[in-house]
């Protein structure tokens, strides 16, 4: 038996023996007629009746309790227990709610380390190709060199073949007539000789047909390399292939004073490339064709905002007599207007190195030039203000702990002509938090590429904004 069972049987058996024993003692009690506390003997008997019954209870009650650890705690401490239960379960219920929220922080941290993760990808991505952009242009030079030794030999080698193919032509059309010849002369003979003969010269024709096409595709190459050797020519070069000579924005509202400003900047071409090829002269060098004028001042005459610039058509060195040049004009239009956002990235200053940092700015230079090039502006480089400001900018900028958005914005307004004048700002909440001064550029400031050579203005520009 059970320990359960067990217990119900001593319980039942101590009620047994209990009742018994009250049952006699009443009895007694009623024949003895004896009285308690004064009552008649049959209220005696019912007390002793009712004691019994109290002391059976009790009994019971304190075997149960006394066998029992779990009913001793029910009926002494189930008021605390409960109480101790809602509070666990009030507590849980926050522990739950606590759980939820950091489950949900844990899933935006790594959704922020994932986009960290992203553009710290991007960023290595595009340093990587600018190295290799750097890396071509060191050796671009050096493999235009090696290009022009092998058009040159590959040259030679050319008109060498083309010396023998002709030769060969010529020997072939010489046994051709001897042929004809010899056919003529034995006509009458035999059939099988004549079909064999008109056989070899079909043959030695059509030898001669191949060596002509051959002949003229060698004469397309000798001509196709002499165009390469001429634009890969070896030497001390003074303008390259695409050089501005000249470059001015203007306005004309009629065809003479358009041919006045392009005399002037053809004139302004024409010094810039003496002062190249040949400084101290003083004769006419600069070469265009009279209808890329014509075209160029029917263009411009329209009292519209132009920038019109004067390129170099090929590589000239040191002493060339004639330069060729050709003639480009486009519209001198609004491109930003002041704060307009250039272009922008997101970083936190303290957590990245001093290097990476300026890296990161200098990335961030280079896509607004990209950027404003895109769109039409004729400016070569980027202008940031002082370098001083752009070091204190920096300084300051280390001390932010939290991603800040650094933009690069337009420090006033941006035509087609430019320059291209920019302000650094760093944006945190939606709050700007730093900016470089907006001052005039001075000659240390920091820029992109090498300036464009030969710029001035005239006139003022229009109010006509391109959209970026």
């Amino acid at each position: 038996m059970s320990g359960g069972e067990i217990l119900i049987v001593a319980v039942l058996i101590l009620g047994a023996v209990i009742a018994t024993l009250g049952d006699r003692i009443g009895t007694r009690v009623g024949k003895a007629r004896l009285s308690l506390f004064k009552l008649r003997p049959r209220k005696t008997a019912t007390l002793v009746t009712i004691m019994t019954g109290i002391l059976i209870s009790a009994s019971t009650l304190g075997v149960l309790i006394a066998a029992s650890n779990q009913l001793r705690t029910g009926l002494f401490e189930l008021g605390t227990i409960q109480r101790r239960l809602r509070n666990t379960r009030t507590e849980l219920e926050q522990a739950r709610s606590q759980k939820g929220q950091v489950e949900s922080e844990l899933t935006k941290s790594r959704t922020d380390r994932e986009a960290a993760k992203k553009q710290l990808t991007t960023a290595k991505k595009q340093l990587t190709e600018t190295n290799q952009s750097l890396k071509g242009a060191i050796t671009e030079r050096s493999r235009a060199q090696a290009e022009t030794a092998k058009t040159q030999a590959a040259l030679s080698s050319t008109q060498s073949r083309l010396t023998i193919v002709s030769q060969q032509a010529l020997r072939l059309r010489s046994e051709i007539s001897q042929l004809q010849a010899q056919r003529d002369q034995v006509i009458g003979q035999r059939e099988q000789e004549v079909r064999a003969r008109d056989q070899i010269i079909q043959q030695r024709e059509a030898r001669l047909k191949d060596l002509e096409q051959q002949q003229e595709a060698l004469v397309q190459d000798v001509q196709r390399l002499r165009l390469t050797a001429e634009g890969l020519r070896i030497g001390n070069v003074a303008i390259q292939r695409g050089q501005v000579l000249a470059s001015v924005a203007i306005r004309t509202t009629n065809s003479a004073t358009a041919k006045q400003a392009v005399d002037q900047i053809l004139r302004e071409a024409n010094q810039a490339a003496l002062r190249s090829v040949r400084p101290g002269a003083s004769e006419q060098v600069v070469q265009i064709t009279n209808a890329e004028v014509k075209q160029l001042i029917e263009q411009i005459d329209d009292g519209q905002d132009y920038i019109v610039r004067i390129y170099s058509s090929a590589n000239y060195l040191v002493g060339e007599k004639l330069i060729q040049v050709f003639a480009d004009a486009v519209r001198n239009r609004v491109v930003f207007l002041a704060g307009d956002v250039v272009a922008g990235t997101s970083l936190n200053p303290a957590a990245t190195p001093d290097v990476e940092l300026q890296q990161r700015i200098n990335q961030l230079l280079a896509s607004a030039n990209f950027r404003a090039r895109n769109l039409g502006i004729l400016a070569d480089s980027v202008q940031i203000g002082r370098i001083q400001d752009v070091i204190t900018f920096v300084e300051q900028l280390k001390q932010y702990k939290q991603t800040v958005e650094l933009k690069a914005v337009a420090a006033d307004v941006i035509y087609t002509a430019g320059p291209l004048n920019l302000e650094l700002v760093a944006v945190q909440n939606g709050r700007v938090i730093l900016r470089t001064k907006n001052l005039t550029p001075t000659t240390d400031t920091p820029t992109t590429d090498t300036p464009t050579t030969g710029t001035s203005t005239t006139d003022t520009p229009t109010t006509d904004r391109q959209k970026p």
